[in-house]
């Protein structure tokens, strides 16, 4: 990994039914708009749940085992993500049957789009496909279906999915951040040395560029 002189290198390692992966995105996002920050973005993989089943499990329940959360505290917190999201122009779309997925093969796609210099693209049109849209990113076929959706070859990433080629440097990359200690996500790198966990907020997303500014 390198950093290009006069840019910010940001790595985010994140999971795309992350709620707080897309909502720290934007936030973040945001405050390099408005401190006009240049900047270079690389998704890193990490899986909330790598034990998760090819099906799945209903979001409520599996929140409930994970968290012990009730039924009000779940709609609370929906209700704030949701709110939070579409101040930041993301809509949330949270439903009773909607389910927690496998996230494997989407980072496995993800490598391969990287190769492609679309890796963002395709981030972006998985976190809208899972939280706005409800699609079920356990299955091959949607996966593959988002892919062609932005413009990526779609019988190419039905090999790619088919064969696992990627697979193998998924993991790789996986081991790379927990070995760094990532625990949680999301979890921003700044030029290789600060680490930010959790979505900050724009304001102190601001604040943390205008302290990394002053290193260079």
């Amino acid at each position: 990994m390198t950093i290009t002189p006069n840019k910010l290198r940001i790595d985010i390692a994140s999971d795309v039914v992350c709620p707080w992966c897309i909502i720290g995105y934007r936030q973040l996002e945001r405050a390099l708009v408005e401190t006009a920050t240049p900047y270079e973005l690389h998704w890193q993989p990490f899986e909330l749940n790598p034990d998760m089943p090819a099906e799945g499990q209903n979001l409520r329940e599996h929140l409930a085992e994970k968290y012990g959360s009730t039924k009000e505290q779940s709609d609370a917190n929906r209700n704030y993500i949701t709110a939070i999201g579409a101040e930041l122009g993301f809509e949330f779309h949270f439903t009773d049957d909607m389910r927690m997925h496998n996230t494997f093969n989407v980072h496995q796609l993800l490598h391969w789009a990287d190769q492609q210099g679309r890796k963002q693209d395709l981030k972006q049109a998985f976190f809208a496909a899972h939280f706005t849209h409800g699609r079920n990113l356990s299955d091959d076929e949607v996966l593959a279906d988002v892919a062609a959706e932005i413009g990526l070859a779609r019988d190419e990433a039905v090999a790619v999915l088919k064969d696992q080629r990627f697979a193998n440097d998924v993991r790789a990359a996986e081991k790379f951040w927990i070995d760094a200690g990532i625990r949680g996500v999301p979890a921003m790198v700044f030029n290789q040395r600060h680490l930010v966990t959790g979505a900050q907020g724009t304001e102190s997303y601001k604040q943390i560029l205008a302290q990394l500014a002053q290193e260079t």
